[in-house]
């Protein structure tokens, strides 16, 4: 196991290199190059001057998170074979300085959605939250409250300029229903795996956050079913699933444990996003994000690290979306403490549990 931490870079992110090399068992990041328009090639220059930035501080970026998809792959739009081309060329650019693993995701127009980023908790910190009754009418409003909300940072999957002309957006999608939508997915997997295995790449699809449809828009890859049928659809061991406890855990009829031990026994868990939501309703629709501890929320992390070292599961994984704790401020979900917190947490629950595995096997 490889414990990582997401950085969104020297220019946009208000913490340092420096404090993330001092979180124990922190051995890389987990980066991306923002300032790319979607679509287009990751330059070599680009990449390397990244990473070499990341390497002098003696921390490894072996996973991108994320090399995003163009809304036109998606919904197989005139230019999908055109950056389905430039995606290949990047991923061989990638490869070149070490990357392993890209988390991607296929989530049509909106990346994950919160109602509310600073959300106060009773112990005096806020988090992240979701309120399914105050999601906004219309689009125009959301993006704007995300914005709004943001204390200044671009959050990822809400880019400004991607998301400028969201009417026309969305009339690309008025004809795309689950089905169309999972067939342009599996195309676009056909055409980038045998790329990644010629270069010893994973791609880690990441699963859409909340998991369930909102504003009418389709979606393949909230549940267990899910995630077995795009596995399935392109059997190759570069075709993988980011496995993330909280966006699976938005809906309450996901077994966790039970989608990790599948998926681990097959070895399709490149990447993991451990973090921790806590239900506020009966329907268990309304969530927050709490800490890492499982004793906080509703989702088994435990159980979830318990069956990955059952299964020998040999991946890269971060803890993500942690509360805003001690007076911090920056990015909502991606403070330094809380997250610092979480990876100790479950560098703790990785070492009893591998101990463990290892004083049966004696």
């Amino acid at each position: 196991m490889k414990m990582t931490f997401r950085w969104f870079g020297t220019k946009n992110d208000s913490i340092s290199l420096e404090q993330i090399k001092q979180i124990p068992g922190v051995s890389g990041v987990v980066p991306a190059l923002f300032d790319v328009p979607v679509g287009e090639v990751w330059l070599e220059r680009d990449i390397k001057a990244m990473i070499d930035e990341i390497n002098k501080s003696n921390l490894t970026a072996e996973v991108i998170e994320s090399v995003n998809i163009s809304d036109d792959i998606k919904n197989g739009g005139p230019l999908r074979d055109k950056h389905i081309e430039n995606y290949k060329t990047t991923i061989r650019n990638l490869s070149k300085y070490g990357v392993k693993v890209i988390c991607y995701n296929f989530m049509p127009i909106f990346d994950w959605l919160r109602t509310d980023l600073s959300y106060a908790l009773p112990d005096g910190s806020n988090s992240l939250a979701y309120f399914k009754n105050e999601v906004p009418i219309s689009a125009e409003k959301l993006i704007e409250d995300m914005e709004h909300d943001s204390n200044g940072y671009s959050l990822p999957g809400w880019e400004k300029d991607r998301l400028a002309d969201i009417e026309d957006l969305f009339k690309k999608y008025e004809q795309i229903n689950n089905e169309q939508l999972f067939d342009n997915l599996v195309y676009f997997l056909k055409s980038i795996i045998p790329v990644c295995e010629e270069v010893g790449i994973k791609m880690a699809l990441h699963p859409d956050d909340p998991s369930y449809p909102l504003f009418g828009l389709p979606k393949v890859v909230s549940t267990e079913e899910d995630l077995l049928k795009i596995v399935n659809a392109v059997d190759s061991p570069a075709n993988g699933i980011t496995l993330c406890t909280g966006s699976l855990g938005s809906n309450s009829q996901n077994d966790v444990v039970s989608i990790t031990k599948k998926l681990s026994k097959l070895d399709r868990i490149p990447f993991v996003h451990l973090r921790n939501i806590k239900f506020m309703d009966l329907q268990k629709h309304d969530f927050h994000e709490t800490s890492h501890l499982t004793s906080d929320g509703s989702i088994d992390i435990y159980g979830v690290v318990h069956v990955l070292v059952e299964n020998g599961w040999d991946g890269y994984v971060r803890p993500d979306h942690g509360r805003m704790i001690w007076n911090e401020e920056g990015r909502p979900g991606y403070g330094l403490y809380d997250r610092a917190l979480g990876a100790t947490y479950l560098n703790g629950l990785f070492e009893a549990e591998e101990k463990q595995k290892s004083m049966k096997m004696r």
